[in-house]
């Protein structure tokens, strides 16, 4: 029996006491494994996607129309990863409720539709690629709960300004 290395341990990069299962608004980010440029380049300021690229923002879009609990907002397919703004829940105008308010959904989370959508996405890449069960994503995304109507606001322009700040982005292989 193997001895459990704490070195080894991985750091929840999820808020302690948050309960992922009720209504909220997200930040999420997703890379590509080992941070490959698979879907596009940054030319002048602007995204210009591939291929893959391509199926990246269709199946974030379509994730919208097969999952009737999920809203979405911003998002950017960058080359080597994608930044989107999800709504979970009770969305405004089906009952008035703010997307920033919390209700209980049960297993309507943030980590059920990033799985899915995750999959699906490989899926079709690797088809198209001819790689099939080869990682198209790092093993989890990076999310940030959204507290309120500023933090929206700001996170939408970062998303919208990160083509025109690639030069300066840690995610950028050409910056480090």
């Amino acid at each position: 029996m193997h001895k459990f290395n704490e070195n080894y341990h991985r750091k929840s990069i999820r808020l302690r006491g948050y309960d992922y299962s009720s209504c909220g608004a997200y930040f999420v980010t997703i890379c590509t494994q080992d941070r490959l440029d698979l879907f596009g380049e940054v030319k002048g300021g602007e995204m210009r996607l591939k291929e893959y690229g391509v199926i990246v923002a269709d199946e974030w879009w379509r994730s919208e129309q097969i999952r009737k609990e999920i809203k979405l907002d911003e998002f950017i397919v960058m080359p080597n990863h994608l930044h989107g703004i999800v709504f979970i829940g009770n969305i405004v105008g089906a009952n008035g409720r703010s997307p920033l308010q919390r209700t209980n959904m049960g297993s309507k989370t943030l980590s059920s539709f990033m799985a899915g959508y995750k999959s699906s996405v490989a899926k079709q890449i690797n088809i198209l690629r001819q790689m099939p069960g080869i990682p198209v994503w790092q093993r989890n995304y990076y999310e940030h709960i959204i507290r309120n109507e500023r933090e929206l606001k700001a996170l939408r322009e970062y998303i919208i300004n990160n083509p025109v700040n690639w030069n300066m982005d840690m995610e950028n292989p050409g910056f480090r």
